[in-house]
């Protein structure tokens, strides 16, 4: 039994849901996200709230179960409040700036590394070191705080790069300097 999947999806002021065959759409204040619902699940929806149930009793019903609501629950969550990661970059000479919908960024490579931004997120450079990427849907924010972060990861001796908002990075100690035999 998944402790997810048992519990029910409220649904706030101003968000409607809608069912057509297999693909379910959330529509809120921020927007509207779709999703194809899995055949081994069932979505009741009700006016106050979503109800997702096993459609069987076989391994991938229970595996899908708990997935399903928490996508829903995600979608919900995305078209009323919406997602934000931040990023902050670290080390000397390392900048970023927005031109227009493209992000260039100087990480200590021989050229600057430019990125286009998607349409359907909101990229904004603060504090001239502090990256916030918002938007309705948790996976393509999620995915492109991913993506920038991996251009530059934290280093462990010094601690230069990328790093999200509130993360502690462990620092190695470099070598030290052997005496003579």
């Amino acid at each position: 039994m998944s402790k997810i999947g048992k519990k029910s999806i409220a649904l706030p002021a101003g968000v409607e849901v809608k069912r057509t065959d297999d693909l379910l759409e959330v529509k809120g204040p921020k927007g509207t996200l779709s999703l194809e619902i899995n055949a081994n699940s069932k979505v009741n929806i009700s006016e106050k709230e979503i109800v997702v149930e096993k459609g069987g009793n076989s391994k991938e019903a229970n595996a899908v179960w708990g997935l399903m609501r928490s996508l829903i629950n995600n979608m919900v969550i995305g078209v009323t409040t919406g997602y934000e990661k931040k990023l902050e970059l670290q080390g000397v000479g390392y900048r970023m700036s927005m031109q227009g919908k493209k992000l260039v960024m100087a990480l200590g490579f021989s050229h600057p590394v430019e990125m286009e931004t998607p349409e359907e997120l909101t990229v904004k450079v603060e504090d001239n070191n502090v990256l916030s990427i918002s938007g309705i849907d948790k996976q393509k924010v999620g995915q492109l705080a991913a993506v920038i972060r991996g251009l530059k990861k934290v280093e462990p001796y010094k601690g230069k790069g990328f790093r999200y908002q509130g993360e502690i990075v462990r620092r190695k100690v470099g070598k030290k300097a052997g005496t003579a035999k």
